[in-house]
This record gives structure tokens, sequence and C-alpha cells, in this order.
């Protein structure tokens, strides 16, 4: 192999290795992001489920509506 084709793959490879590294990156930011929704569907599930019961606990029966 001549120097001239060397050099073409080592720069194949370094434009590998770059991609890498930024789809490595994304895919860090996005498991991040994952995880920072996964804990904010989990304390809204938890306040809805407290808010049912406080609704189902006081239900007092509601009076029918006026009829016209």
């Amino acid at each position: 192999m001549s120097n001239h084709q060397f050099d073409g793959l080592e720069m194949k490879l370094a434009f590998q290795e770059d991609m890498i590294q930024k789809l490595d990156d994304a895919l860090v930011s996005q498991q991040h992001q994952i995880l920072i929704l996964q804990r904010q569907v989990q304390l809204l599930s938890k306040e809805l489920r407290a808010l049912d019961s406080r609704s189902l606990g006081d239900a007092t029966p509601e009076p029918p509506p006026p009829h016209y």
C-alpha cells in the first residue's frame, strides 16, 4: 500500500472515531433526559393518586341540578 492510501485510511478512521464519540455523547445525554422524564412521571403519578384519594375520601353527593 502506498503512503497516500494509508493517509486515506487514517482519515477515515479518525472520522469514524469522531462520529462514534459524538454518538456516544448523544446517547449519554438522551439517557440523562430519559431518567429526568421518568422521575417527573413518577412524581406526577404520585400527585395524581393523592388528588384522587382526597377527592374520593370526602365524596359528598352533589345536589341534583335544577330542572328548568
